[in-house]
């Protein structure tokens, strides 16, 4: 998985005075728990927009202005009700040999058979929980829909990795092909049409054998 260096500076401090004091200063006041005690710092709110504002999964490092560094993934973020600025983010600290959980996008790849013949693609997720040690996790889920029909469904179970584990049912649906309106009616026409055309045979015949003159009619009279 790809990481992201973000360089802050170690709080001393962590009052309501300074931390407001930091914010209006264009500062993230942010905290590291995971390790022996929580490490409390502050960086810059551009150093974040790698981070934030993006559908992929990034772990951090996180180097301080006292050379200690820091590998750890984002656990929690508020934002300004008003503002949408960052106000505090938390971290959680990460080790090589120590299994992690992150959400991981799901991307989809291919052209639906199912969709090519008017069905709807619908995925609930956008994310998965993944559980793996850092170097484990995946940048994302990849899953094919070429082969999907219409009523075809992905389930969790069909998502295994030897590097990693889901953290959801086995039975949960990660995307599905479903049967649109609009595939419905091209059926019924089909169907009309199809109907109609064999009643009009019928008919045909029927009309056929109407003209025809009888065995009987058709004898000579003595």
């Amino acid at each position: 998985m790809k990481s992201i260096t973000i360089d802050g500076s170690q709080r001393e401090s962590v009052g309501k005075k300074s931390t407001k004091a930091l914010r209006n200063a264009g500062q993230v006041p942010c905290v590291i728990y995971g390790g022996d005690k929580p490490l409390h710092f502050s960086a810059p709110e551009l150093a974040f927009s790698k981070l934030v504002y993006t559908a992929s999964a990034h772990t951090v490092v996180i180097a301080l202005d006292n050379g200690e560094k820091y590998n750890a993934v984002m656990q929690d973020i508020q934002f300004h009700p008003v503002t949408d600025r960052i106000l505090h983010i938390d971290f959680y600290q990460i080790f090589e040999k120590k299994a992690i959980t992150m959400d991981i996008p799901v991307q989809v790849v291919g052209n639906s058979l199912g969709v090519l013949n008017g069905g709807t693609l619908r995925r609930p997720y956008r994310k998965l929980r993944v559980k793996a040690i850092p170097s484990k996790l995946p940048d994302f889920i990849e899953i094919d829909i070429t082969p999907l029909k219409i009523g075809d469904k992905v389930y969790i179970s069909e998502l295994m990795n030897e590097d990693y584990s889901l953290v959801h049912p086995d039975n949960m649906v990660v995307c599905q092909v479903r049967r649109s309106r609009l595939a419905i009616v091209d059926e019924v026409e089909d169907e009309e049409e199809g109907e109609e055309g064999a009643e009009g045979a019928e008919g045909a015949t029927a009309e056929a054998g109407a003209d025809a003159p009888s065995a009987e009619g058709a004898a000579p009279q003595e």
